[in-house]
């Protein structure tokens, strides 16, 4: 799929989002559009459930701000088409920002917690490091007990 053939002329952020949507778009239109330059068409892209694995890895190693980055990282946990595979890439992430300071991935460490892909001693190994609140550490104890 052409992807410059959707997009009108005089492109704007809509246009792009517009586009990320429309049911022509198939899986090599979003790998596409997961190499966008703007963030805000990637991170469109990794809402779209139609994303598979292999995009969603290719968005975690693209280039984001730290609060975008975050937010990617709680959006790729969630995503119905993240395998194992992947959410081992958001937990390793969420690792290395939780032994920053000021990064604050505490949605997706909760969100991976939900996950029956990975083991609750892989996401717990999370509370031990420097950045982890307390709070976030009671929202993976809640998301682990809540599962099946």
């Amino acid at each position: 799929m052409d992807i410059d053939a959707l997009l009108p002329r005089g492109r704007t952020p809509r246009d792009y989002l517009d586009v990320v949507a429309d049911p022509r778009i198939d899986q090599d239109g979003l790998r596409t559009l997961a190499r966008n330059p703007y963030s805000f068409v990637r991170l469109a892209v990794a809402k779209d459930i139609r994303t598979g694995a292999a995009t969603l890895t290719e968005l975690l190693a693209s280039e984001f701000n730290q609060w975008d980055r975050t937010y990617l990282l709680r959006l790729v946990a969630q995503h119905p088409q993240a395998d194992r595979g992947v959410l081992l890439k958001v937990l390793q992430e969420a690792d290395v920002l939780l032994r920053q300071p000021d990064a604050r991935p505490y949605a997706a460490a909760i969100v991976l917690a939900s996950r029956q892909e990975l083991e609750p001693h892989e996401v717990r190994r999370l509370h031990g490091l420097p950045g982890a609140s307390r709070r976030m550490r009671r929202g993976v104890e809640r998301a682990l007990a809540r599962r099946p």
